[in-house]
C-alpha cells in the first residue's frame, strides 16, 4: 500500500479517479436516502434539539414510542437523544407535563386522549392553572378491555350491563360498596366504563362509586376485592385472566367500533420553540405505528411491550391481544378480532377532530366541563393535525380528505354527529348536564 498522498496546489485529479468519487458520493447519498425513507435532514435545518422527554405508562398501546426508541427511529430523524420515561400514573404524567423537562418533568408523553384538554384548560391542573398541550397524533383505535371479578363470572356479562345493575343492587341491600375503577377522571378509560354502565343503567356516579387506579395496579386491586369491575389497556385484563382474578367483559371496539385512543401530546411551549424537532419526532412515531401494525411484526411488538424497562410482564399477557386473539376467560375466545389494535391501518395515527369533539362532549356529559364550554374553540388550539399532514407528506403516506370521520354509531344505536353534539347529549338518558 503507497502512503495517502497530501493535496497539493495545481495538482491534477484522473478522469478515474472523479469517477471513483463521484460514484462513492452517490453510493452514499443512496445509502442516505434508503435509511431516511422523507430524506436526511440537510446540516443547519435539522432539529433545534437532539431528543425531547416523553412519558408513557406501562400499556400496550405506548409500543410506537418503545418500538421508536428500540429500533433507532428517533436517533434516524436526528433526536438520538430522545427519552422514553416510565410513569407511575397518570396524575404523575400531567404533574410531569406541568413542570416540562426544564423543571425536571417532560416535554409530552404518551396520553389519554382527553388529558391535552384538561391540562390545556385548567380543569385538571393545580390551581386550574392551564398547561397549553398540542395533540400531534392518535397513538392507536381500540384495544383496552372492560373486566369484572370472578364474584360475577355466573352472570358472563358483555355488553349488556342490565343483569349487573341487579347483582350491584343486591349487593348495596347487603350493606356493601360497589365500585368500578378507571385510571384518570375523564380520561378515555373513565368514559368507556361511564358509557357501558349507563347504557344499561346504572349511573356510574349515584348508584356505585367510580374509583382511580394506576393501570399497573389493577390486578393486584382486583385481587383483593377493591373493585367489582374496571376499565384499563392491555396486558393488565389478559393477566387477570391469566391470574384467574376476573374476566373481560368487552373489548372497547365492541362499544364503539375502531375508536380513537391514545395521543401522542406534547407541551404547547416545547412545540413552539422547537417545531423542526417536533415534526420529527412525530415522523419517528408515524414510522414506528406502521412498523407495529405489520401483522409480521406483531409478534417482536409484544416482545418489546413486556421487557422490563416498558411493562415488565410475562409476554404471555401480551401475545394473544396485541395478535388479535381474545380469550374472555369465559369459555368464549374469538379468534382474528375487528377489534384487534391498530396502530395505523384505517387512519389511526391521524387526530380527528371529530373525535376529540366526542371526548369533550363526553366531559361535559359528566361535569368534567361547563354545559356552555366552546369545544371548537379548544379544539383549534390543542388538535395539530395540520402539523400531522406536513408530516405525512414528507414520509410520502396519505392523510385523511377530512378533519372529521362524519357520523360515529353505538353500540346501543346511540349516534354522535359531529355538526351536532347538542343531540347527542339531548339522546342520553344518564348525564350530569341538561341538553
Amino acid at each position: 500500500m503507497t502512503k495517502h498522498e497530501t493535496s497539493k496546489p495545481g495538482r491534477k485529479i484522473s478522469r478515474r479517479q472523479l469517477i471513483k468519487a463521484s460514484a462513492g458520493t452517490a453510493a452514499l447519498l443512496a445509502a442516505a436516502k434508503l435509511n431516511f425513507p422523507a430524506g436526511a435532514f440537510a446540516q443547519g435545518a435539522g432539529p433545534e434539539v437532539k431528543g425531547a422527554k416523553l412519558g408513557f405508562i406501562a400499556l400496550t398501546d405506548a409500543a410506537p414510542l418503545f418500538v421508536a426508541k428500540e429500533k433507532g427511529i428517533f436517533a434516524k430523524y436526528g433526536l438520538p437523544e430522545t427519552e422514553v420515561l416510565k410513569q407511575a400514573s397518570w396524575g404523575t404524567t400531567r404533574d410531569n407535563l406541568v413542570l416540562g423537562s426544564e423543571g425536571n418533568g417532560i416535554d409530552g408523553a404518551h396520553i389519554l386522549t382527553p388529558m391535552p384538554y384538561l391540562i390545556s384548560a385548567g380543569k385538571v391542573t393545580q390551581n386550574n392553572v392551564p398547561t397549553p398541550m398540542y395533540i400531534m397524533a392518535r397513538l392507536n383505535l381500540n384495544g383496552q378491555c372492560i373486566s369484572v371479578g370472578n364474584e360475577y363470572k355466573d352472570l358472563k356479562v358483555g355488553l349488556d350491563t342490565a343483569p349487573l345493575k341487579v347483582a350491584f343492587e343486591k349487593k348495596k341491600a347487603g350493606g356493601k360498596s360497589v365500585k368500578a375503577a378507571m385510571t384518570f377522571p375523564g380520561g378515555t378509560h373513565d368514559l368507556w366504563i361511564r358509557y357501558w354502565l349507563a347504557a344499561g343503567g346504572i349511573d356510574p356516579d349515584k348508584d356505585i362509586e367510580t374509583i382511580v387506579v394506576p393501570p399497573p395496579q389493577m390486578v393486584a386491586n382486583m385481587k383483593v376485592g377493591t373493585m367489582d369491575c374496571f376499565c384499563v389497556c392491555e396486558p393488565w385484563n389478559l393477566q387477570l385472566i391469566h391470574q384467574n382474578i376476573g374476566y373481560t367483559a368487552i373489548t372497547t371496539g365492541e362499544l364503539w367500533n375502531k375508536h380513537p385512543e391514545k395521543s401522542l401530546g406534547l407541551r404547547a411551549a416545547w412545540v413552539d420553540k422547537n417545531p423542526k424537532a417536533a415534526k420529527a419526532l412525530l415522523m419517528a412515531v408515524m414510522e414506528a405505528q406502521q412498523w407495529c401494525e405489520k401483522p409480521e411484526n406483531r409478534d417482536e411488538v409484544a416482545t418489546i411491550n413486556a421487557k422490563r424497562q416498558w411493562i415488565n410482564c410475562p409476554v404471555e399477557d401480551v401475545t394473544d391481544r396485541v395478535k388479535g386473539k381474545f380469550d374472555y376467560g369465559t369459555g368464549k375466545v374469538v379468534e382474528n378480532s375487528p377489534h384487534i389494535m391498530r396502530f395505523w391501518e384505517d387512519f389511526a395515527s391521524y387526530p380527528y377532530q371529530s373525535h376529540d369533539l366526542w371526548f369533550i362532549t363526553e366531559d361535559i356529559r359528566w361535569g368534567k366541563y361547563e354545559a356552555g364550554t366552546d369545544a371548537k374553540a379548544l379544539i383549534a388550539k390543542v388538535n395539530r393535525e395540520d402539523v400531522w399532514k406536513e408530516a405525512a407528506k414528507e414520509l410520502g403516506v396519505a392523510a385523511p380528505a377530512s378533519t372529521s370521520r362524519g357520523k360515529e354509531t353505538f353500540f346501543d344505536g346511540k349516534v354522535f354527529d359531529p355538526a351536532d353534539p347538542a343531540a347527542y347529549l339531548k339522546s342520553l338518558a344518564i348525564k350530569r348536564v341538561e341538553a
